[in-house]
């Protein structure tokens, strides 16, 4: 599968993406874009972005292009080996499972744009960026590579995925502006990205990331991957949103000016996100194997991927020592006051929340009806750890 991936005009926030289709045996194929994203468990339908579509043959004509359900399509593709989809996406949105496109900025989560071909959602995957010139690229695909006379050549702005499961779980940050710094917790390498206007104090960043990075591999004993990116978003207005990723956590913060509550958050949210390395993109409940991105994938369990997640990721800070026993009660104390003042008078329990996030999970819904799968699920995460605490202690006694 190949997607080349332009912007025209920047000020339109229009992706033109052409996605080719070779080795075509059959009379028709049908194509399918996600409904949803893995990490937020909700139908988002971002087949509403697409504003032109059609599909051309190789040699230029147009093929007959029939829209099945609200995010698939059938292509007659009779005596065609190769087939073009182009169509333009709108990129205008900035939380940390959007894309964006400006002048400054291309934001890409290919979960909203990329679509795959049925039977084939396991081929490897090729993606040229046609980038403005000074552009730099934060993503946690490798680059394109190809033996040329012997020679190891790589390709610049051109990534390659195993699969489609691999590029849509890739999200991608590029501009001319990207600061990072790099470090390493045993083996393995890490690199802080940031996009936005923030001077980042790398050496504190480097020190607290590289110490609760590795407080959690010492602690599973092992790390799933052999490089891991934070990509951050910062923006000028208040915000605070991250995503898990394979080898990658996608994070939007601000405002930029919030000076030590922004830094708190970034450390927050990134011990998080990288817990989810294990819990979720490694440890998933049965029901997310393999991820079927055109419908809803119930599961009860999601208040253990969020919920442990929750906790282990301030505990991890504490145990680090970048949290002070302070620092770490005045979290205990959020998720407490968040799930007594907003749901503890509530009628379903966190495996029916779980379920229901697909209905209604990430709204306020009606009054004394849902929890939290992560403020309480920490909640019952603390309870669960300190009971086997106690349980370990009376028994070594």
């Amino acid at each position: 599968m190949h997607y080349q991936i332009s912007v025209t005009d920047p000020d339109s926030h229009l992706l033109s993406i052409i996605y080719t289709i070779p080795d075509i045996v059959s009379n028709y194929i049908e194509v399918q874009l996600p409904a949803w994203r893995p990490g937020r468990y909700e139908i988002q339908n971002f087949a509403k972005n697409i504003q032109f579509i059609e599909a051309i043959s190789r040699s230029g004509q147009k093929l007959l292009l029939t829209k099945l359900t609200k995010d698939r399509w059938r292509v007659e593709t009779e005596g065609e080996s190769e087939v073009q989809i182009r169509y333009s996406y709108y990129s205008a949105v900035q939380n940390a499972g959007t894309s964006y496109v400006d002048n400054e900025l291309w934001y890409l989560n290919f979960i909203n744009f990329c679509m795959y071909t049925e039977g084939r959602i396991n081929d490897p995957c090729i993606v040229k960026l046609d980038l403005p010139e000074g552009f730099d690229i934060a993503c946690g695909l490798s680059p394109f590579w190809e033996i040329v006379n012997n020679i190891p050549t790589v390709y610049g702005g051109i990534l390659a995925a195993g699969n489609f499961y691999e590029l849509v779980d890739s999200p991608l940050l590029a501009s001319a502006n990207l600061q990072k710094c790099e470090y390493k917790a045993g083996r393995i390498s890490f690199t802080v990205w940031i996009q936005g206007n923030l001077l980042p104090d790398w050496k504190r960043i480097e020190n607290d990331f590289q110490r609760f990075s590795e407080e959690q591999i010492a602690t599973m004993r092992e790390f799933p991957e052999s490089n891991y990116h934070f990509l951050n978003l910062i923006l000028p207005t208040a915000y605070y949103h991250g995503v898990e990723h394979r080898n990658s956590t996608m994070i939007v913060l601000g405002p930029d000016d919030e000076g030590e509550g922004l830094y708190t958050d970034l450390l927050g949210v990134s011990s998080h996100e990288l817990f989810h390395a294990w819990n979720i993109i490694r440890i998933r409940p049965k029901e997310l194997l393999p991820y079927d991105f055109t419908k809803e994938n119930y599961f009860r369990t999601c208040f253990v991927a969020e919920g442990c997640t929750t906790y282990y990721g301030d505990l991890f800070l504490k145990r680090a020592g970048i949290f002070d026993e302070e620092a770490y009660i005045k979290e205990l104390q959020v998720y407490m006051k968040r799930h007594f003042e907003s749901s503890a008078a509530s009628t379903q329990s966190l495996t029916d929340s779980s379920f229901d996030l697909w209905l209604d999970g990430y709204e306020k819904g009606i009054p004394n009806r849902k929890v939290s799968v992560y403020q309480k699920g920490a909640l019952v995460s603390l309870i669960l750890d300190l009971y086997i605490r106690k349980k370990q202690t009376i028994s070594s006694h």
